[in-house]
């Protein structure tokens, strides 16, 4: 009874540490984010009463709630199938291993080196109306960034090429971790290429796919940081404003803590939902070897 007392206390021990993160920047803040949602707020974020529904009603009655809410499952909707599509489709490109596997293989790699600060300031540059290089390429004279119409479009081309690198990663270990042995059967039964890609190589790596796609799907619908570093609170942020951007300008810039707090708990809802849709569908799509 000791040895099995000590054991635990063992175990204990070493999630402490990792239960403390959890509770002070996981739990807590969640917890105070929903009391912050039922409750009127200072600028100092201190609780000066109970405001029930009031700042769902205000919030969700907000003129530029809709198109918040419109811009983040726009996001979720390209972002999510574009990023899987294309990074199947290079790791499927990457799998035989070549001489210049290695230069190609870090190439498509290389989204993960930079940060997302980074690379904002990077395409800021690259999609510049004047100086910029996409504009001097195809022979445009567009405003990328300044302009209410490809604003949006700009920010999903930067969010999916971020989401390349690893997601990239993931794909390529997983086609090269199925066995040697069902591949040779395939090309001793004489099956075709295509028909190998869709009907035995995509089927054994969706538990990957599904992992992929859930994931991604949370960082779309959390999607802020294009719009907050290069947007900026310009005239044309509203035109590429999601629930986090919002919740942002809201929280920090505006100090509305209430209106903040229902922005991030209809965000976390949003996701939550549909995370479980895709479980759901996961126990007929997904096959675990």
């Amino acid at each position: 009874m000791k040895m099995k007392t000590r054991k635990n206390l063992k175990v204990l021990l070493f999630l402490l540490p990792i239960l403390l993160f959890a509770v002070v920047f996981v739990y807590y803040p969640f917890i105070r984010n929903i009391v912050n949602s039922f409750s009127l707020v200072n600028a100092k974020g201190e609780i000066r009463g109970f405001a029930g529904l009031e700042n769902y009603r205000y919030t969700y009655g907000r003129k530029d709630f809709p198109q918040a809410l419109k811009h983040t499952l726009l996001i979720a909707a390209i972002n999510v199938p574009a990023t899987l599509i294309i990074t199947i489709s290079l790791a499927l490109l990457a799998n035989k291993r070549r001489r210049l596997s290695p230069l190609y293989e870090t190439l498509f790699t290389m989204p993960m080196s930079v940060s997302m600060s980074a690379a904002c300031m990077i395409f800021k540059s690259m999609f510049s109306p004047s100086v910029g290089i996409i504009n001097y390429v195809f022979g445009l004279k567009i405003g990328w960034f300044e302009s209410k119409e490809t604003a949006l479009a700009a920010c999903l081309i930067l969010t999916i090429w971020m989401g390349i690198g690893f997601d990239f990663l993931l794909m390529l270990s997983a086609l090269r971790g199925i066995p040697s042995h069902i591949i040779e059967a395939t090309r001793v039964d004489g099956i075709s290429p295509l028909r190998r890609i869709f009907r035995v190589q995509i089927p054994l790596i969706s538990p990957t796919i599904f992992y992929v796609f859930c994931t991604n799907f949370v960082l779309a619908m959390m999607t802020s940081a294009p719009m907050i570093i290069i947007m900026g609170v310009s005239a044309e942020s509203s035109a590429t404003n999601t629930l986090m951007s919002m919740m942002y300008q809201s929280g920090f810039s505006s100090s509305d803590y209430g209106l903040a707090a229902v922005l991030s708990i209809t965000a976390f809802v949003l996701t939550l939902g549909f995370t479980i849709l895709s479980f759901v569908f996961e126990r007929k799509r997904v096959h675990y070897q």
